[in-house]
């Protein structure tokens, strides 16, 4: 399938990957729904930043009505199901809120994809579904660990869009990236809480364990993925990794934006940003090589070029001043 032309809603619009997703979309030729949730502010969150908002359809309502999500899916080709909570510390203090968008969310989405007629859906799942990798690289048949509130609820979201496919036939694969982050990213990520905080001159910088390591993928890549599956007939019923099969640890991502800014900076252990026992995900690495043999997809950017456009990015005042460096945002 190619997108050019396609009749695409995009769900969780106006968050960090979605809105990057929506230019993405907008660039392959598509027409865009971009579903913002509601608030009586009438604003359509990340939306309101990018540079094609003058040619999509702005719709605003929610994933977990779904009447909302019916009427919204009609006369649509593709569905990229991005909506979600994804605060991991968030999730330990409101994991009933977590039950209704991850889970019943998707429910909503597949069942009015199915009602539609709708000719595919890329739903999101995440890397932390996986859990501490039990073996690196961590490919599409690894075990499935619920090590938080959130991760178990996108468990719960992954099984139901499953579902689908295999009751019902809905025509539907599930994305899997792993940690991305760019510009926009909210504060709560440690790359923007790093940036923010060399930013506002601090040399004491609050994290907390810096020994994990992540699979880091920069945004332009992720959203790449995304419209990779989308147009791949052979990825339906799938479960896929968007990763860039590289691992890198925390302390080691600091010192190559601390390199980056030239700040000279040094960590310091923020107690409150530490996971509680046993839901810290220790190692992620994924392994790509099922992406790569759907669609021929490659991530573009590694580390360090990506780190260096997302430094660039916060640094400008007007983007920088949307964020608060004093208050870590759970």
């Amino acid at each position: 399938m190619n997108l050019k032309s396609k009749n695409v809603l995009v769900t969780g619009a106006d968050g960090f990957i979605g809105s990057h997703l929506v230019e993405n979309l907008v660039r392959r030729g598509a027409n865009v729904k971009a579903l913002s949730q509601y608030n009586s502010f009438n604003n359509w969150g990340w939306l309101e930043s990018i540079d094609c908002k003058d040619e999509v359809e702005v719709l605003c309502g929610d994933v977990r009505d779904a009447h909302c999500v019916k009427k919204f899916s009609k006369n649509t080709d593709v569905i990229f199901h991005l909506a979600a909570l994804i605060a991991i510390p968030y999730s330990y203090v409101a994991p009933d809120s977590y039950v209704d968008t991850n889970v019943k969310g998707t429910l909503n989405v597949c069942q009015a994809a199915l009602d539609n007629g709708v000719s595919k859906v890329v739903h999101t799942s995440t890397s932390e579904v996986y859990g501490t990798a039990k073996y690196v690289p961590i490919d599409e048949k690894h075990p499935i660990q619920p090590q938080s509130p959130y991760s178990a609820t996108k468990i719960g979201a992954d099984c139901i869009a499953e579902s689908f496919h295999r009751a019902f036939g809905l025509p539907l694969v599930t994305a899997r990236p792993f940690n991305t982050y760019g510009p926009r990213q909210s504060a709560r990520a440690v790359i923007p809480s790093i940036i923010i905080q060399l930013a506002s001159g601090r040399k004491k910088i609050e994290l907390g364990d810096t020994s994990p390591t992540r699979d880091f993928n920069f945004v332009k890549d992720t959203c790449d993925g995304f419209a990779a599956l989308a147009e791949s007939e052979g990825a339906s019923g799938e479960v896929v990794n968007i990763c860039s099969n590289c691992e890198i640890s925390i302390a080691d991502t600091f010192e190559i934006i601390n390199g980056i800014m030239g700040s000279g900076a040094e960590i310091v252990r923020d107690q409150k940003r530490v996971r509680p026992k046993n839901s810290e995900v220790n190692r992620l690495w994924g392994d790509n090589s099922k992406i790569k043999s759907l669609t021929g997809f490659s991530p573009k950017y590694d580390i360090k070029r990506g780190l260096a456009e997302t430094v660039e990015w916060f640094l400008n005042p007007e983007n920088l001043s949307k964020y608060k460096a004093d208050i870590y945002n759970i």
